[in-house]
């Protein structure tokens, strides 16, 4: 594409996927400086995070979103806006639940993990771990891994009202609270499985098996493990002649080939 470059934007897991895709077919004109193409970047290639993301794709700034499922409110405000959202499967991705390196739990079910955000589990005993009270971090209402705790998770159960100290704003932040929170090994949280292993790996925590199945690439690509999401791309009318091409492109052969080299895992 070398001219009418549409502009992407997403979540911050999803960044890797969009920012290989402007590098493998976005073409600058020729004699572009660094400068033109660190403008470039920022122009075309942005990563406000989902929430600011979905805001920009509604208001028209933003021609393609890349990233989890909208919620509710953005849902609404879609609509709101009279905008309609299409949704474009492109990879497949894993939500993973993690834990303090030295809990002893390796795997929960998902309906312990709904009662330990519901509040009806406390204490990691209860689970087989240690005499320690649970602290669940959550997320704020707006980015995709909430999203999908919500609606994947919880399925219709209201979240406990987290403590102040349970709610992190970033991704990254929810990492490090649980990896080294007060030097506590009782932290649980939530988020995508290639942002917390590769985009943000953290060595103080490690990734739940989920009834009983471990969230790796096999397991996510044949459906196996239960928290398996798509990560979609995300249009809303805009009129961006190339914009549909973008997306076809992706969901193609060769679209799919660079989804497994950035290291989520392709549709097929």
């Amino acid at each position: 594409i070398a001219t009418d470059h549409p502009v992407l934007d997403g979540a911050t897991a999803a960044f890797p996927i969009y920012a290989a895709m402007g590098q493998a077919i976005y073409q600058l004109p020729d004699g572009s400086t660094a400068e033109d193409r660190g403008e470039f970047v920022d122009r075309y290639l942005a990563c406000s995070n989902t929430r600011e993301g979905y805001a920009k794709l509604v208001d028209g700034t933003v021609d393609v979103f890349f990233g989890a499922q909208p919620s509710q409110a953005q849902q609404q405000a879609a609509k709101g806006a009279g905008r309609k959202l299409t949704l474009t499967p492109i990879g497949r991705e894993a939500f993973v639940v993690f834990v303090n390196q030295d809990n002893p739990v390796s795997g929960l079910t998902t309906a312990q993990i709904r009662d330990i955000y519901t509040r009806k589990l406390t204490n990691w005993s209860q689970l087989g771990g240690r005499d320690e009270a649970i602290l669940a971090f959550q997320r704020p209402e707006g980015p995709g891994s909430q999203t999908v705790m919500e609606s994947k998770v919880m399925q219709g159960q209201q979240l406990a009202s987290p403590l102040k100290e349970e709610t992190v704003e970033g991704m990254g932040g929810i990492l490090s609270k649980v990896a080294d929170y007060r030097n506590s090994s009782a932290a649980i949280g939530y988020s995508f499985r290639w942002y917390a292993t590769v985009m943000n790996g953290n060595p103080g925590i490690k990734l739940l098996a989920v009834d009983g199945v471990e969230p790796t690439p096999e397991n996510i690509r044949n459906g196996t493990y239960p928290l398996t999401v798509d990560v979609y791309a995300v249009t809303a009318g805009t009129t961006n002649p190339n914009a549909k091409k973008l997306v076809d492109w992706v969901v193609s052969d060769e679209g799919q080939s660079l989804i497994e080299q950035v290291g989520y895992v392709a549709l097929r």
